[in-house]
């Protein structure tokens, strides 16, 4: 059975983000900038819009996001070494707080955010990045 669904249309996200759309759209630049081409995968969600989309580069998951009533939440899971790169960066305190207090796990370190203003993108562009960094 395969878990892949159908990508919303673009009326569909806009009809949930309202006035977050531009931040949908920012999130997914932002992310293709530093990885292209970039790949869309859509699953199903326990999430009100009942999907998840994976952002995904070379068949890896670089970030999760999910729309939601006029927000956008960001998940991102950072393996040991991205984490301590993270936590040695310019990254926000906030970010880092959610950081430090996620579990580490096997594959990593997992921490969701939602996304309110435009300023929260160049953080997302940052883990990202770190997410990215050759060994």
């Amino acid at each position: 059975m395969s878990t892949k669904v159908q990508p919303p249309k673009e009326s569909e996200l806009k009809a949930i983000l309202g006035s977050a759309f531009v931040l949908w759209s920012g999130i997914i630049g932002v992310v293709e900038k530093e990885c292209a081409p970039l790949d869309q995968q859509w699953k199903p969600s326990k999430a009100a819009f009942g999907r998840i989309c994976l952002l995904q580069y070379q068949k890896r998951t670089l970030l999760y996001i999910t729309p939601d009533k006029a927000k956008v939440q960001v998940a991102i899971v950072l393996g040991e070494r991205a984490y301590a790169l993270a936590m040695a960066s310019s990254l926000p305190a906030t970010i880092k707080k959610v950081l430090s207090e996620a579990r580490p796990y096997a594959e990593g370190r997992g921490i969701r955010f939602p996304v309110s203003s435009s300023g929260d993108i160049p953080a997302i562009a940052k883990l990202v990045e770190i997410k990215t960094t050759p060994k």
